[in-house]
């Protein structure tokens, strides 16, 4: 098990970096892909064991098919993806104009079926898993204000695992949920807000706590990573359609 070859997108920051990383030093066979070359190559140089630094964009089609026939051939194959990327711009929803959610609806939802479609023939053979983070703000919570646009690409993303599920039931299909998580440090450290407006932050975070969306608590990436490997673990034997990660209310 320790030799499944695995690839992470949306590796070069963030969550996704965390569980590239830490897969590789589990013993993993890794490619890890963003678009971000640079910090790809600092995440390989973590992982170490090997691990892979391969661009790709996402949003462009002929990106992922080519990031994913250079890792399935650098690998030997391909045994269980890990699809990460998401962006979630803060606005009210009245002002989301027509490039952001389709910004939103690119990385979110159609990247995650790109790599999917690209990965289906490796993944078929091998019998393999691939895994997708969502969150709770998908259908686990009332909807945030602010978040509009990565709620409602949430939401569309679970569906797709569904589609995807019911038309390869020979590859195993786990939507990962995760509630609240930082990430790790430095560049572990997740981006998600960093182009917020501070003012609407403000504003919305105090609507946020009140309705108590947010859960006074994080959840510890290490275990993250953990429940990702687990996952990858089972898949050949077992389907984990949904796994849900949330931090403990603290006492």
């Amino acid at each position: 098990m320790s030799e499944k070859r695995v690839v992470v997108v949306g590796a070069s920051s963030g969550l996704g970096r965390c569980i590239g990383v830490a897969l590789a030093q589990k013993g993993r066979k890794v490619a890890l892909m963003a678009r971000r070359k640079e910090r790809l190559t600092d995440a390989a140089a973590e992982a170490g064991n090997g691990a892979l630094a391969i661009p790709c964009d996402v949003t462009d089609e002929t990106s992922c098919q080519s990031a994913i026939e250079e890792a399935a051939r650098e690998l030997g194959g391909i045994d269980a993806v890990v699809y990460t990327p998401a962006i979630g711009p803060l606005s009210r929803i009245e002002d989301l104009d027509a490039g952001t959610w389709r910004s939103a609806f690119d990385t979110n939802v159609i990247g995650a079926s790109l790599v999917t479609a690209a990965a289906l023939p490796h993944l078929a053979a091998s019998h393999g898993t691939i895994a997708y983070l969502s969150s709770v703000s998908a259908n686990n919570t009332p909807p945030w204000p602010g978040l509009g646009a990565y709620i409602v690409t949430k939401v569309a993303l679970e569906k797709l695992v569904d589609v995807w599920r019911t038309e390869h039931p020979e590859v195993g299909f786990t939507r990962l949920v995760v509630g609240d998580c930082p990430g790790g440090e430095g560049p572990g450290l997740t981006e998600f807000a960093n182009d917020w407006d501070s003012e609407l932050a403000a504003e919305v975070g105090m609507v946020w706590i009140a309705k108590g969306l947010l859960a006074g608590a994080f959840i510890d990436v290490n275990h993250l990573t953990d429940v990702v490997d687990n996952v990858l673990s089972v898949g050949s034997s077992a389907s984990l359609q949904t796994v849900v990660v949330t931090p403990r209310q603290p006492q």
